[in-house]
Formats: C-alpha cells, sequence, structure tokens
C-alpha cells in the first residue's frame, strides 16, 4: 500500500496499492509492442495529442494545484506556477524538438543528404517529490514528442501528482501501453531500472544519481539522463540591502527544496559582509511560514516530511560541532513535525562537508578579495547553479569565465532558470545530458542517410583498380 500525507497537517491525503514489482516487466514489453503503432504516427498528430494535455492541465489547475500542495505543503501559488511550467513545457518542447531533434536535408553530387531522428524506445521516468508534476513532465513530454514510450514512477511521496498526470497524458490520447504507471517506493523503482529499457530518465538527488551509474555501468545502450543536485554557491559583492532578496528567494523559496537553491553564500571579510548578513538576517526573519491553505499566503511551507526535517536538523548539528556559528538558528516551529525556520550558519574556514543540505539553510563564507571568491565558489564536486550579486561588469565577467557550473546567473537568484534553455551541471550534479529544452537531445538519435533516387553505377569509379 502506498499512502501519502500532507506534511502541514500528517492527514492522508491517497493511498492506493503499490504496483507489483513482478508486472513491470510486462509492463516494458507491452510499451515495446505498442511503440511502432505511435512513432509511425506523423508528428503532427502527436503533437496536437500534447497539445491537447497542455490544454486539460489549465483546464484542472485548481485541482490539480491543491493536489500538488497537499502532497508536497507548498504554498498554493507555487503549485499553481508549477502547473503553468508544466502547460507550457509542450510548446517549449515542440520547437526543441524541430531545432535540435528534427530533420534537414541537403542535395549532394550523388542525391541527397538527409539528417532524421529516431526514438530510442521504452524510456524509464523516475520522478522527485519537490516538483512533482514539472520535473517527470519535462522528461515525459520530450519523449513522447520524440516518438517513445515512458514508463513512470512517481515519488512515493506524491503518488497522486502522478496518477493525475498520467490521467491527464491518457485523456488527452497518449495510448495506455504507451504511457505506463508505475507506483511505489525503492523495490518497484529496482525493478523499473533492471528491465530492458531503453532509457532512464532522473531528477533527484546525487546520491541516487551515483546508484543509477553504477548500476548501468554494464549497460551502456540505456541511455542514462541524469539531473541532480548541487551545493551551489552565491557571491553577494555589492549593496547589501539591494542583494538582499535575492540571496533570501536563492536560498529559500520552496522551504530550500530547489536543486538549484543557494546552499553557500560567499561574501567578502569586513563590514560590507557582516551588513549583508544582517539586512538577509531580518528579511529572512520576516518571512512567512505555513500551510498551503492558510488564510495568510505563506512564502514557505513545510519540508516534504517530519524525516526530512529530522535529517536537516541533524545535518545542522554536525555543521555546529564542527565549529560553525549560528547566524539564524535553524529549527522546528510549533506546528507538524515537517515545518522549519530558514537558518544561516558561518562556516569561514572550516572543513565542512561537500554535500547538499535539502533545505533551508544557507552557510557564509567569508574571503579576503574577488579571486578568493571565485576559489571558494569552484570547491566542490558539484556544479549545477551559481550566482553573482554585483553592479560591476568585470567581475560578472571574471566570475562567468572561471565559475564551473551548468546555470551561472547575474544578478538574478540562483533558482532562475528559463523553459528555453538547457537545465543542468557537472560533477555530481549530472552526466552531461542537460534537460529542458536539451532534453530533446537525449530522447531521439541521429539518424544521417545518404539517398539516391535509384542505384548509382559506381563502376567508374572503382576505374582502373578493377583486374
Amino acid at each position: 500500500m502506498i499512502r501519502s500525507f500532507d506534511p502541514a497537517t500528517a492527514e492522508l491525503v491517497w493511498e492506493g496499492e503499490a504496483t507489483p514489482p513482478g508486472d513491470i516487466a510486462p509492463m516494458i514489453v507491452a510499451a515495446r509492442a505498442s511503440l511502432s503503432g505511435w512513432a509511425d504516427r506523423p508528428l503532427d498528430e502527436r503533437i496536437a495529442v500534447l497539445r491537447r494535455y497542455a490544454e486539460i492541465l489549465t483546464e484542472r489547475t485548481d485541482d490539480l494545484a491543491r493536489v500538488i500542495s497537499r502532497e508536497t505543503g507548498k504554498p498554493l501559488w507555487e503549485s499553481r506556477a508549477e502547473l503553468g511550467s508544466m502547460a507550457g513545457k509542450v510548446a517549449v518542447s515542440i520547437a526543441a524538438q524541430a531545432e535540435r531533434a528534427g530533420s534537414r536535408e541537403a542535395e549532394t553530387g550523388f542525391g541527397r543528404a538527409i539528417l532524421r531522428h529516431r526514438p530510442h524506445g521504452v524510456m524509464a521516468v523516475l520522478g522527485p517529490y519537490n516538483f512533482p508534476g514539472h520535473l517527470p513532465n519535462g522528461h515525459i513530454v520530450p519523449a513522447l514528442l520524440a516518438g517513445n514510450a515512458v514508463v513512470f514512477k512517481p515519488s512515493e511521496e506524491a503518488p497522486l501528482t502522478g496518477a493525475n498526470m498520467v490521467a491527464a497524458l491518457h485523456d488527452a490520447g497518449v495510448p495506455p501501453d504507451i504511457l505506463h504507471l508505475v507506483q511505489g517506493g525503492r523495490e518497484q523503482g529496482a525493478a523499473l531500472i533492471s528491465a530492458d529499457i531503453d532509457g532512464l530518465l532522473f531528477t533527484g538527488s546525487a546520491e541516487t544519481g551515483q546508484h543509477f551509474r553504477r548500476a548501468m555501468i554494464d549497460r551502456p545502450h540505456v541511455v542514462l539522463a541524469l539531473e541532480l543536485g548541487g551545493n551551489n554557491p552565491l557571491i553577494a559583492w555589492g549593496d547589501p540591502d539591494a542583494m538582499a532578496a535575492a540571496i533570501v528567494q536563492s536560498a529559500f523559496v520552496t522551504t530550500g527544496q530547489r536543486c538549484s537553491c543557494a546552499r553557500r553564500l560567499i561574501l567578502p571579510e569586513g563590514h560590507e559582509g557582516d551588513s549583508t548578513i544582517e539586512a538577509v538576517h531580518t528579511l529572512a526573519a520576516r518571512l512567512r511560514i505555513g500551510a498551503w491553505d492558510d488564510p495568510a499566503e505563506p512564502y514557505m511551507g513545510p519540508l516534504i516530511s517530519p524525516n526530512a526535517a529530522r535529517n536537516a536538523l541533524e545535518a545542522v548539528e554536525r555543521l555546529k560541532a564542527l565549529g560553525a556559528r549560528t547566524l539564524l538558528p535553524f529549527e522546528r516551529l510549533d506546528r507538524s513535525e515537517a515545518f522549519v525556520t530558514p537558518g544561516m550558519y558561518d562556516v569561514t574556514g572550516l572543513d565542512v562537508p561537500d554535500r547538499e543540505i535539502f533545505a533551508p539553510i544557507l552557510q557564509i563564507v567569508r574571503v579576503p578579495d574577488f579571486d578568493a571568491a571565485i576559489d571558494a565558489a569552484n570547491a566542490t564536486s558539484f556544479g549545477l547553479s551559481a550566482g553573482l550579486l554585483s553592479d560591476d561588469g568585470a567581475l560578472w565577467q571574471r566570475f562567468l569565465h572561471r565559475s564551473r557550473a551548468g546555470v551561472v546567473n547575474w544578478n538574478r537568484p540562483t533558482t532562475g532558470a528559463a523553459a528555453n534553455m538547457p537545465f543542468g551541471g557537472l560533477g555530481e550534479s549530472g552526466n552531461h545530458r542537460p534537460s529542458a529544452y536539451y532534453a530533446a537531445d537525449y530522447c531521439a538519435y541521429p539518424v544521417a542517410s545518404f539517398e539516391a533516387e535509384a542505384v548509382l553505377d559506381l563502376t567508374p569509379e572503382l576505374g582502373a583498380r578493377l583486374l
């Protein structure tokens, strides 16, 4: 049995049967048997189905947003924005497919050279809980558009969101054997990735990504697209009051549960850095924290579960044991056990773990100069997002050229990303298959053809080489 709970109240949201692991391999077989019927349909027909899906998401926004908020604890404004991104993904994916995985033709001396793209086959998609609709949607839509079949396992923390998404796609016209739903946890995930799939598309933690890398080491034919987390740096080198809101948004939006959230704030030593800390502290302490349906709309909801809060609190205790100085305490609120406050800790000069704490916790590092700030930013095995807050264009150019990250922002939060751009990172943050606009790249493979209407007589080219 799978159950999801509202982390704000611990109330049951949904319960249903987990997919028996033994049923997953037959799903793959059924999907593969139906694959040609979907892949061979004209592209315009697949586009029409997915456009209808976008319309259905828009029509059902109120109900679907409430489900996302109930399962994740997100404020309703965030869940509505997530539904908007999901619907918008369709048009973006159509444009990306045409640009990056479409076809082109050129006349040659012997006929034509033609580039086409073909689907890989059956793609497994594993969804995370922080954006339980938007992030798997970002894999599923381009995969279906390219002509693939999909077997989707949503996060066990948000099974109803996943079920609603699959229902919307089926209602739009995606055949049931082309899109299958698997409900469950680790056991079902293991059965899915060990099955006869052609691709594994995953957004989630770096630890899970490492497991998938190892699982696929002897299966190079399986496309592995990983969008993982980050220990993301934000350098703040300017007016403290002007930068405070961007810092807060970078670190604490979605209760710190975005893979692109700033985890490390890098500041100059001395008065300027002190003033920035004071400005951020003042603003962070004013953030409204509450349930998604509180009368006064909150900025932050709870973490996904009491266990997530417990893990984050333990991570903070480890930082403090290493010498981290508390600037704004990370604590539980007097509500459900999943509610926490934003926290800030000075870790300057400490050898702290290079890991992502998936919570509203900001570690602060002070440095003597801007070169040291860039070095501190790059002192991580991750490389998802990074940012600079400064009005100095010359500093931006230095940072841009030396930063090691896939998303590098200037005077915008680290969480800012555009649907018509790639999204992904280096090192432990991915495997060089960025998602978002570039998802078209891993959902189809190129086929290069030399073609002529009739067999050409190549005897003259053999010439004197004949006996």
